[in-house]
C-alpha cells in the first residue's frame, strides 16, 4: 500500500523499496501515460528551494524516492515515520528484477553517452533476458534543448512504445524535462534516476555496501570526486539542515 510523509512540503515515500516497486508496477499495469518517479536529497530540496520549476516537478511526481540519509535524519528530526532510504539504483534494480520474473518490459535509456548507452545495453540484455531496451538516446549536452531537439528526442521515445523511460541527464535538468514533457510522452512512467547510468553502466563505482547501510554513501562519492560533489556536500547540506530546524521550530518551510 502506497504511504507518503511530508518532508518540507514535499509528499515522499515511505513506502519502502518494495512497496516503491509495486507501486511502481501498477503505474506501468495502468495504461496511464505522463507518470514519473523522481528522487529528492538534502542537494535537490537546498535547489529546488530557489529554483520553482525544479520545486514544482518533486512536489507532482508519482513516487518521490527518499534517496538520501539526509533525508531519513531529517524525518527523524521532525517526528515523521520514514525508516527506510530508497535510491534511484534500489528502484531501477527491484522493478528490472520483477519485470525480468513477470512477464518482461520495455525500456528507453534518455541521456548520458553513446559509450554509456552502449554498457548499458549490453549488461541488461546479459542479466535479464525478458527486459527488452526497445531504444537509446545520448541528447545534445547543452544547457537548454531547442525545440528541434525536444521533437527528436520526443518523437524517438513515442515511435519506441516503451513500458519506461529512464532519464539520465544529472538533477534538475531531468526532472525538468520530464515535467515540461510528460504530456507529450506515450509513455506509462518514466524515471529520473541521474548517475544510475554511470553505476549500472560501471563508468562509476558505486560505494561500497558497508558504506551505504551506514549511511555514508556521500563519503567515497566525495573523495572520488571532491570538485564536483563540493557543493552538493559543503554547501546544500548546510542549508538543508538551517530549512530542517526552521520547520521544526515553526519558523517556517525554509
Amino acid at each position: 500500500m502506497k504511504k507518503n510523509v511530508d518532508i518540507l512540503g514535499y509528499q515522499t515515500s515511505a513506502s519502502g523499496v518494495l512497496g516503491d516497486v509495486e507501486t511502481a508496477w501498477d503505474l506501468i499495469k495502468s495504461g496511464v501515460t505522463g507518470q514519473y518517479v523522481a528522487c529528492t536529497n538534502p542537494h535537490s530540496l537546498a535547489v529546488a528551494k530557489s529554483d520553482p520549476g525544479f520545486s514544482q516537478a518533486l512536489k507532482e511526481a508519482d513516487i518521490l524516492l527518499p534517496d538520501g540519509i539526509g533525508i531519513v535524519l531529517a524525518a527523524k528530526i521532525l517526528g515523521i515515520d520514514l525508516k527506510e532510504r530508497v535510491a534511484g539504483s534500489d528502484l531501477f534494480m527491484g522493478l528490472t528484477n520483477k519485470a525480468n520474473t513477470h512477464g518482461g518490459l520495455k525500456y528507453f535509456f534518455l541521456g548520458s553517452t553513446e559509450e554509456v548507452l552502449e554498457k548499458i545495453t549490453t549488461r541488461l540484455s546479459n542479466e535479464f533476458q525478458n527486459v527488452t531496451i526497445c531504444g537509446v538516446l545520448s541528447p545534445p549536452f547543452k544547457a537548454e534543448f531547442s525545440e528541434s531537439d525536444n521533437r527528436k528526442m520526443i518523437d524517438a521515445i513515442n515511435n519506441a512504445k516503451p513500458d519506461v523511460l529512464w532519464v539520465g541527464m544529472t538533477a534538475p535538468k531531468q526532472e525538468k524535462w520530464i515535467y515540461q514533457n510528460k504530456n507529450k510522452l506515450n509513455v506509462p512512467l518514466m524515471g529520473a534516476i541521474g548517475a544510475v547510468f554511470d553505476f549500472y553502466a560501471g563508468t562509476i563505482r558505486r560505494s561500497p555496501e558497508w558504506a551505504c547501510k551506514m549511511g555514508l554513501e556521500w563519503l567515497p562519492r566525495l573523495l572520488r570526486e571532491p570538485k564536483r560533489l563540493f557543493r552538493r556536500n559543503f554547501i546544500s547540506s548546510p542549508v538543508f539542515l538551517l530549512m530542517v530546524f526552521k520547520n521544526k521550530f515553526g519558523l517556517g518551510k525554509g
